[in-house]
């Protein structure tokens, strides 16, 4: 047979762990003990598996999982996720699936407290097999009168179970009626005995029955596979008798097996020979030792026992084949098994196509044997003996492999954890099972915990990177202080080793084989281990040779170079060989400027490599080249070797053949890439030993061709990619995809960032994949191995190229699958090893572009721009490789083209900088009569989002379309504005444009929110201004302060609102003062708003134009300077009284008359502004000037009082407190000086009146100021007398009365024209004032002679006064 190899995938990395569905019993004394949890078997390893398959529901993997409790069935014919279901009890071995009439499949089973149940799963054309989710009532139970449980099951039929009891007996379960999501089945049981009466009778005598203890216990039971009639059982006992049972007789026939082989055929007359040896039992556990089967020559079923000989050092038992004659047992032949099965346990064993696999547990790992049968002593020369099959070597992570590791530069925690997440080294199950013992390790010491153990994480990558070696902590010396690092890396490195063992003795428990079978013909043997399933698949001349050099064997003469290139390896040593891969790595990575010759000499040279390299060694090889002879031959035939793959591969297919292939399941696809990753590194192997070679033969190479150099080396390379990819994990977020065509972007594809296992510690796992498996997913698979390993490896073209100088479309594509999957990293890695040449650089750039590298990725594209064109020099290979990568695969006609292709790269990615340089570079090369208005406004655009304004405004003012300038305007200004660069926008000339700026910012200036930034009526306002044109600066803030105004509703915002309104207003005053004093006015619509205002403006005027009735037009207002200083007034007294008052925002006192607003000032002590707000707007100021007289009358009474007051607006300002004297001083003469600037003739004195009044009402005795006094008698002398007569004060309307007389007389004396009205006076207010003091009697004595003085100064005047009179003329 040819050679064959086994190859796996982890389950938990390509099946979920849903969680299970809960089966119950009605058995209600069943006893719930504690499930084990043994940290070397993790629960979700299987204890017992077996395969099925129908063409209805494919293949399906039954597992028996959580020591026992769960059964699981997993589809490996479609993506449906498991099925699980946890019983209450421990599942006996073993369950069985098994079709009912194409309807149903049934999953029957017995558990050790005496339940049998039947699992129903409806199978239905076209629908999925089943959904976990699904509402139904899944099993049915039986309980067995035989009650507890400890035998074999074997599963007949859907009608007949057969369930082992102790001492041989065997129970028959058959089902009377099936029953329904309602009712459970009927089963009726029936018991047969081994042993006949005549036994039975014998077994009573001791001396006749010798027998061991449990010797007929049955440890191995087995029927005809379904689909058959054949209602017959075998069993097995321990002590090696083969029984056949029937439904009627029970046991019909009995052989006695020997306990070794013979080495020749058992004739048929001695149908009963005597064991050898039968006082050795077999072991008592369960074991998979009969196999029934009907071969393809005879219609007659066959048997073939095995009889394990753990004691033989030939092999490790031998097989006894036996054909059913009717109700007897007859031995055809015996065979041993095979040398290499010596201390091995064979766990399985079926019988195909009359072949015969074994599968056997060899020290942990599987190992599958294959030989066909032979059915009498004359055949057996012809079978041709044992094929072995096992895993490709690969590398042990054990502690002498982790010590090699170190010997290349890194830290030691990274190189151990890229070890340990390799693909196919430890499954997701073994990592988050080893990191969780491993964090329960670490917190079962006292705390305090470090802060990586009481974290949570997103995957379990992450976690382990976290927390393992978090404990180790660096020490110092205690008597020099000192760090002692040597103590803390050796540390760090036991404690990496140790996880790294816990992770080893895992894995290994869950790499220990338990069943082999066939599902889908085309998928053939499958081997399923605990945590793992695996394929028999054939074996290719790489990893033939690989395993031959490997292991102690002679090789045929072609083969003689690559023996002496192993011997070599071998004996150069692991750290010799590390060191010149590195080199090596190194060489490939450069580009090549000189012959491989010289650089191979330059590289033995630095290397010193002669000088590590034994002599001996040295001549050995020497020698042994020459018996080999023409080396570039040989050579030239192992690049062969590496580089070559099977003649299927190269069949081209139908389009009907791929279109009716069926769609891949994902484990299939796995196999695929753990195949091709198995390949590849025996290959890499070879290809690095061939190239080691040429280090040997440095002073040869000149006389080599220099194309089988390059050829090497190219082959090396192509290898070397393939064997870093083939390490690499994949995230597990990815899904997989199908190819689509080059050059789209495929949006499907999610962005990985994780590594192989992405678990968080108590969430379940999700499918996980390696990157091989995404990018066999990618290509394509095709059924068959190692035919879709090979066609894996042939499509990725990097085992094609003849020149390590160029790079092949097929490389540049890979590197572009690479990228396009979101494995920047391994597609960076990757594209060092190959040339820059346009492919490699576009896709290079690509993956710049995605790491957000926006600088180097423009670089790059820049320079490819000249690969497209008329004037393009590129190569036909380098256009094609470049081609496959762009857009409809096929080059750019021009640069124009490439331009706009890369801007909008930069564009999807929002680099808004090269978005715009680009562009800008395509509208440098742009052809005539090409439309580019939309370049030109992404131009304008981009410069304006990247703050480049003076660029955008230069931009702006080139483009040719009017059109487009004038909408791109206001984009720039309002960015600008946005983006307070107001100063720069100031700058700016905007020649023949300031009518679109002006009209912009006032559009903004109208309708923004005044309150929120940018403020565009102030920018609006400085533009005016810095223009000269005060007048429209003056209309846009007083805009500004309507518009605030409006927004004045809400009490909480008054104040600020208002001060913005304020300074609107003043804003808008300086500017409209700078006007020509005689147009000093604004116009402005009046618009609906305005002429609801609530608020009262002063002495506004209306130009009502001609056409004012004609359509369209509005009235417009015409502000003037004195309005605006109006309401600044009125607006900033409120403010004040806000300020003062916050409780009249609530209480309407803002909308109170401006006389309210004045006396509410004076009455908050505010007289300054009071006064300055009575004076603006034209308010009469006569309560406040009687407040103010009131507080001086208090100040002079009860100046603490009036000094506990808020005086900071009178008494208290720079200039009063200058004054001397005290506050009641100070307080008269600001009363003196206030009036004297607010009252006067033009106000009648009548705010002097008021003061006058008030002082009087306040105490009439008190003398009132001087100055006051002699203001009233100087121009108001009859309402001082009044006023003394009306209150009562005498003495004083006497003494004005007199005074008033005799400035009367004076002004007689000088009056140069006699006139009547030079001798007026209001003699009946004298007259009063006469009557009053005589008819006062209590009159003073100052009084009665200001009252004679009176008297005596009327008949002087009367006297004077008649000379003047005609008749004395």
């Amino acid at each position: 047979m040819e050679p064959s190899i086994l190859v796996a995938s982890h389950l938990s990395a390509l099946f979920p762990t849903p969680q299970p569905i809960p089966v119950y019993s009605s058995q209600k004394d069943i006893i719930n003990l504690p499930r084990r949890n043994d940290p070397a078997h993790p629960p979700e390893h299987a204890s017992f598996s077996s395969l099925f398959h129908s063409p209805l529901t494919g293949t399906i993997l039954l597992r028996v999982t959580n020591g026992g409790y769960v059964l699981e069935l997993l589809s490996l014919s479609s993506h449906l996720p498991p099925l699980r279901f946890d019983f209450p009890d421990i599942i006996l071995p073993a369950p069985s699936i098994v079709m009912w009439e194409s309807e149903e499949l049934h999953v029957l089973l017995a558990t050790r407290f005496g339940s049998l149940y039947r699992i129903v799963v409806p199978v239905r054309e076209g629908a999925p097999l089943w959904s976990p989710l699904a509402n139904r009532r899944w099993y049915r139970e039986y309980v067995l009168q035989a009650g507890y449980l400890e035998g074999l099951v074997q599963v007949q039929s859907t009608h007949c179970v057969l369930i082992s009891l102790p001492g041989g007996s065997l129970l028959r379960l058959e089902a009377d009626a099936l029953g329904s999501d309602t009712q459970d089945d009927v089963w009726r049981e029936s018991r047969s005995d081994a042993r006949s009466f005549l036994h039975s009778i014998a077994s009573l005598l001791p001396a006749l029955h010798s027998a061991p203890s449990g010797g007929t216990d049955i440890i191995s039971i087995s029927t005809h596979p379904q689909p058959t009639d054949i209602g017959n059982v075998w069993t097995l006992s321990r002590d090696r008798h083969l029984r056949m049972w029937t439904a009627r007789g029970g046991c019909v026939a009995e052989y006695p097996l020997p306990s070794t082989a013979s080495g020749h055929s058992v004739a048929a007359r001695n149908p009963s020979p005597a064991p050898a040896n039968p006082s050795v039992l077999l072991p008592p556990e369960p074991q998979r030792l009969i196999c029934v089967f009907t071969p393809s020559h005879s219609d007659d079923p066959h048997v073939l026992a095995f009889v394990p000989t753990e004691g033989s050092l030939n092999s490790a038992g031998f097989f006894q084949l036996f054909i059913v004659n009717g109700d007897a047992l007859r031995p055809l032949t015996v065979f041993e098994a095979s040398e290499t099965s010596v201390h091995c346990h064979l766990q399985d064993f079926i019988v195909l196509d009359d072949i015969i696999y074994t599968l056997w547990d060899r020290q942990g790992q599987s190992m599958v044997e294959v030989r066909g049968l032979a059915w009498d002593a004359s055949e057996e020369q012809t079978t041709g003996g044992w094929s072995s099959a096992t895993y490709a070597q690969e590398a042990e992570l054990t502690p002498a492999y982790l010590d090699e590791l170190l010997l290349s530069p890194g830290s030691t925690a990274d190189k151990f954890f890229e070890a340990i997440m390799r693909p196919g080294i430890f499954s997701p199950l073994t990592l988050q099972t080893a990191i969780t013992q491993y964090t329960d390790a670490c917190r079962s010491l006292p705390p305090p915990y470090p802060t990586q153990l009481l974290l949570s994480y997103a995957t379990v990558a992450e976690q382990i990177a976290s927390v393992v070696g978090c404990t180790v902590q660096r020490t110092k010396d205690p008597k020099t202080g000192a760090p002692l690092d040597e103590n803390y890396w050796n540390a760090l490195k036991r404690d990496w080793e140790g996880f790294i063992a816990r992770c080893r003795e895992i894995e290994r428990n869950g790499r220990w084989p338990l069943a082999i079978g066939r599902g889908n013909p085309d998928d053939g043997v499958l081997i399923v281990e605990r945590e793992r399933i695996a394929s028999l698949a054939g074996e290719d001349l790489p990893l033939r040779l690989h395993r031959q050099l490997s292991s102690p064997q002679t090789m045929d003469r072609q083969f003689a170079l690559l023996e002496v290139l192993w011997t070599m390896r071998t004996k150069l040593g692991p750290r010799l060989m590390l060191s010149l891969e590195g080199r090596l790595i190194d060489v490939v990575h450069q580009e090549i400027a000189f012959s491989y010759a010289d650089i191979i000499q330059h590289q033995v040279h630095a290397f010193s490599f002669r000088e590590q390299v034994d002599e001996g060694l040295e001549s050995w090889i020497v020698g042994r080249l020459q018996s080999i002879g023409k080396v570039q031959e040989a050579a030239r035939f192992v690049l062969d070797i590496i580089g070559g793959f099977d003649k299927e591969v190269k069949r081209e297919e139908e389009d009907a053949e791929l279109l009716s292939r069926p769609i891949s399941p994902d484990w299939l696809k796995a196999l695929t890439a753990s195949y091709a990753s198995t390949s590849v590194h025996a290959r890499y192997d070879i290809s690095l030993a061939l190239v080691t070679l040429l280090f040997f033969l440095a002073d040869e190479l000149h006389d080599w061709d220099q194309g089988i150099l390059a050829e090497i080396f190219v082959v090396f390379r192509g290898v070397a990619m393939l064997r870093y990819v083939a390490r690499q994990p994949a995230g597990d977020s990815a899904t997989p995809t199908t190819p689509g065509p080059p050059g789209v972007e495929d949006d499907v594809v999610a962005k990985l960032r994780n590594m192989h296992v992405s678990t968080s510690r108590g969430v379940k796992f999700q499918p996980t994949y390696s990157l091989v498996h995404r990018l066999v997913n990618l290509y394509g698979h095709s059924p068959g191995l190692p035919i879709s390993a090979h066609r894996f490896l042939d499509a990725t073209g990097l085992l094609q190229s003849l020149s390590p100088a160029h790079a092949t479309r097929l490389e540049v594509l890979f590197c572009e699958r690479l990228r396009r999957l979101g494995y920047r990293e391994v597609a960076r890695e990757v594209l060092a090893w190959l040339p820059r040449t346009p492919g490699v650089t576009y896709v290079l750039g690509r993956l710049w572009l995605d790491e957000g590298r926006y600088d180097d990725a423009a670089s790059a594209m820049e320079i490819l721009a000249g690969s497209f064109g008329p004037h393009s020099a590129l190569s036909f290979d380098d256009q094609e490789a470049l081609a496959v990568v762009l857009p409809g695969e096929k080059l750019f006609s021009a640069q124009f083209d490439f331009y706009l292709h890369v801007a909008e790269l930069f564009k999807t990615v929002l680099s808004t900088y090269h978005d715009v340089s680009f562009t800008q570079l395509a509208l440098s090369v742009a052809p005539a009569g090409i439309d580019t208005i939309a370049l030109w406004h992404g131009v304008i655009k981009g410069l304006t989002d990247l703050g480049q304004y003076e660029d955008a405004y230069t931009a702006l003012v080139s483009v040719p379309y009017e059109r487009l300038r004038r909408e791109c305007i206001s984009q720039l200004l309002y960015r600008m504005c946005e983006e307070n660069a107001v100063d720069r926008l100031m700058a700016l000339n905007f020649a023949g444009l300031a009518e679109e700026v002006e009209d912009a910012l006032a559009f903004k200036a109208r309708n923004a929110d005044p309150r929120i930034r940018p403020f565009y009526s102030r920018i609006l306002y400085t533009w005016y201004v810095s223009r000269g044109d005060y007048r429209n600066a003056a209309l846009t803030m007083y805009q500004r302060a309507r518009k605030l105004a409006a927004l004045l509703g809400d009490p909480a915002a008054f104040v600020e609102l208002a001060e913005l309104q304020v300074e609107a207003y003043v804003v808008a005053m300086n500017s409209l003062a700078l006007v020509d004093p005689k147009n000093q006015w604004i116009t402005l619509p009046i618009t609906v708003e305005s002429g609801h205002e609530p608020r009262k403006r002063r002495k506004l005027s209306k130009h009502i134009p001609e056409s004012k009735y004609a359509l369209g037009k509005r009235d417009a207002e015409m502000v003037e300077l004195k309005d605006m200083q109006y309401e600044y007034v009125l607006l900033a007294a409120r403010v004040e009284l806000a300020r003062r008052d916050p409780t009249l925002l609530s209480a309407g006192g803002l909308a109170l008359a401006p006389d309210s607003i004045v006396l509410r000032l004076a009455q908050s002590n505010r007289f300054d502004t009071a006064l300055a707000t009575a004076r603006s707007l034209d308010v009469d100021m006569t309560d406040l000037f009687g407040h103010l007289t009131g507080r001086c009358l208090r100040l002079s009474r009860h100046p603490d009082a009036v000094m506990s007051e808020d005086t900071s607006d009178w008494l208290l300002t720079d200039k009063i407190s200058s004054w001397p004297g005290t506050p009641a001083e100070k307080g008269w003469r600001y009363l003196r000086q206030s009036l004297e600037r607010h009252d006067g003739p033009q106000t009648d004195y009548r705010y002097t009146k008021v003061a006058l009044e008030t002082i009087m009402a306040f105490d009439r005795s008190s003398p009132a100021p001087p100055w006051l006094i002699h203001t009233l008698e100087e121009h108001h002398p009859e309402y001082l007398i009044r006023t003394c007569l009306r209150f009562e004060v005498l003495e004083a309307a006497l003494g004005h009365t007199l005074s008033m007389m005799r400035r009367s007389n004076a002004r007689l004396t000088d009056e140069l024209s006699k006139t009547a009205a030079a001798s007026w006076l209001p003699y009946t207010l004298v007259d009063q004032v006469l009557v009053a003091a005589e008819s006062q009697p209590d009159l003073s004595a100052r009084g009665r002679g200001l009252l004679g003085d009176l008297r005596a100064e009327i008949a002087s005047r009367m006297k004077r006064v008649q000379k003047f009179s005609p008749a004395a003329a």
